[in-house]
């Protein structure tokens, strides 16, 4: 079925908080495992057509905001959810103190009471309110970039169609293009400052309120953090500091020197890595995803399925248009067992990478869609990152279809950008454990943060105010997840450092790293992130030798690539 033939109905609140009241009571009286089964199939249909409503919903404004009818939608879900929330806690509770947990772990894994046990940690009635003030907030922030209309050269650009001028290879041009988006964040920065104000100020509440110190450990508890703490991430951005600053700094110390810059190099300079251009895809939106369909055809029997499947299903929305919800995402439509990934084409390497990133969130679900619970479809966030990261590397072989005279560019531009990632990624994380300890600090001081650890993880990057906000410490405003997804960047750093591991067998044997890749990807949400990691012969991120290894090899092939003709 075509996404535009998926037919979208609100639910009736009470009738649906009625039936999954009454599923628990059921649960609780079960006299036998087979009978306590039965129920908990019948929850689980009842929570694929709930999650299936939302996402339609949710999907249908991201493509224009400006659309009524689905505006009304998503306010509808932002508040009934928190409310969802509070009867379905006593499913999990039910579900905890059944005499057959045995039996369902035997038959769903352990990771369904490991997860339930964790997300009883995240909710109280007591933050309902809360909870539908932190969606409606989050929504609003999502609607100022959206209806975003930027003045450049005479024309008027969305957040991303103006991307494609911020790398343009005349300096007077790519710098003015910079100027131009900072100026419409400076002019809604006042907007910007006090949603995330309220944000952070919010969960901070919400956090006190269920317990804890604020809301880090809340956080990290709704991010799903089943097998590491906050002691890992923080020697894990010790050891980004320790390997990757000092390979990411070299790299752009090379670039100034393609370039004919002084070094520490300007945001604007920094985004132009060769002095004819960065690389861009050949061909139209079309012709971009006809070659998409090339290349999974011919990696995979499975992906070759897959991709057909959302061609014809019509499951990518990839035009960059007015009204549409700036960056990317994949998500799923469980009722119809398929994925859908959103996007915003804007003619440069990002549109190849959503047809691989994306796909591959698109691909893990597409092959666990039947798995039972739904909530283990998917795994947690920095296992799925792993899945979209490393399938980039693995279209490696089909590169020249993709961007034509400008395969050579891109196969050194994609390595050396994912090491320079890492140290913003992580960055990203450290800024907002800062934000959550001190949830009093004002937006000048939030800014004074970014500022100083720009100077630790980006030290290639010249403040000196040329470029009105970048330059000026603000530049996180622009980081969607660090107002609607809190904690979450740092899932990006650990899944790269993965698919670094991924990128290295590639070189050696792609069949070899397909077998794992596979084995990686076919245990969906079954286990842990680093569960997932061992039983696919894959090495964890938190091992600080992991690290020093995938940036010694990557370096290595990076100095000793031929740049001879590239200018």
């Amino acid at each position: 079925m075509k996404f535009s033939e998926m037919i979208y109905t609100r639910p009736d609140p009470e009738a649906v908080k009625a039936t999954l009241a009454g599923l628990t009571e059921r649960l609780k009286a079960a006299r036998n495992y087979q009978e306590a089964r039965e129920i908990f199939l019948s929850q689980q249909a009842e929570s694929r057509h709930i999650h299936t409503a939302a996402t339609l919903a949710s999907v249908r404004h991201s493509i224009d905001t400006r659309d009524a009818y689905y505006d009304a939608e998503e306010k509808f879900w932002n508040n009934f959810f928190p409310e969802l929330q509070a009867v379905q806690q006593e499913w999990t509770k039910a579900m905890l103190a059944s005499p057959f947990r045995k039996e369902f772990s035997q038959e769903y894994g352990e990771i369904l009471f490991t997860n339930a046990e964790m997300e009883l940690k995240t909710f109280s009635p007591a933050i309902i309110p809360q909870l539908q003030k932190e969606n409606e907030l989050t929504q609003a922030y999502e609607k100022v970039l959206a209806t975003a209309q930027i003045p450049f050269e005479g024309g008027v650009y969305t957040l991303s169609q103006l991307s494609p001028f911020k790398t343009d290879p005349d300096d007077a041009r790519r710098l003015a293009a910079w100027k131009a988006e900072g100026q419409w964040y400076k002019d809604n920065q006042a907007e910007l400052d006090r949603l995330y104000d309220e944000l952070v100020k919010l969960r901070d509440e919400m956090g006190r309120k269920l317990g804890y110190e604020g809301y880090t450990t809340l956080g990290y508890y709704r991010m799903g953090r089943n097998c590491y703490t906050k002691d890992d991430v923080e020697k894990f951005r010790a050891a980004v500091v320790k390997y990757l600053v000092p390979v990411a700094d070299s790299i752009y110390r090379r670039q100034a020197e393609r370039l004919g810059k002084t070094y520490p190099m300007s945001f604007a300079d920094n985004a132009l890595e060769f002095r004819s251009g960065n690389p861009r895809p050949v061909g139209t939106p079309d012709e971009i995803l006809a070659q998409g369909m090339k290349f999974y055809s011919e990696l995979s029997p499975e992906t070759k399925e897959f991709f057909r499947t959302m061609l014809d299903g019509e499951l990518l929305d990839v035009l960059s248009t007015e009204g549409k919800r700036s960056g990317g995402y994949c998500t799923g439509i469980p009722d119809y067992e398929v994925p859908f990934i959103f996007a915003n084409f804007n003619g440069t390497q990002h549109d190849v990478e959503v047809v691989t990133h994306e796909a591959g969130h698109a691909f893990e679900c597409w092959l666990n869609r039947k798995r039972i619970p739904l909530e283990c479809i998917w795994p947690s966030m920095e296992a799925c990152e792993v899945h979209s990261m490393s399938m980039e590397f693995f279209a490696w072989p089909w590169a020249e279809g993709f961007f034509g005279p400008d395969t050579r560019k891109f196969l050194y531009s994609h390595l050396a950008s994912a090491l320079t990632f890492i140290p913003y990624g992580t960055m990203v994380d450290h800024f907002q454990h800062e934000v959550y300890a001190h949830p009093e600090m004002t937006p000048a001081e939030r800014h004074g943060v970014w500022k100083r650890l720009l100077g630790v993880y980006m030290p290639w990057m010249r403040l000196d105010g040329e470029i009105p906000f970048y330059s000026e410490g603000e530049g996180w405003q622009r980081q969607h997840h660090i107002y609607s997804s809190p904690f979450y960047y740092i899932d990006y750093c650990l899944a790269q450092t993965v698919s670094l591991e991924f990128w290295a067998m590639i070189q050696k044997d792609l069949k070899d790293a397909w077998r794992h890749y596979m084995a990686y990807t076919e245990q969906g949400g079954s286990r842990t992130f680093t569960e997932l990691l061992a039983n696919a012969g894959l090495e964890s991120p938190f091992d600080e030798a992991t690290l020093r290894g995938v940036c010694e090899k990557a370096k290595a092939w990076l100095d000793a690539y031929d740049l001879t003709g590239i200018q």
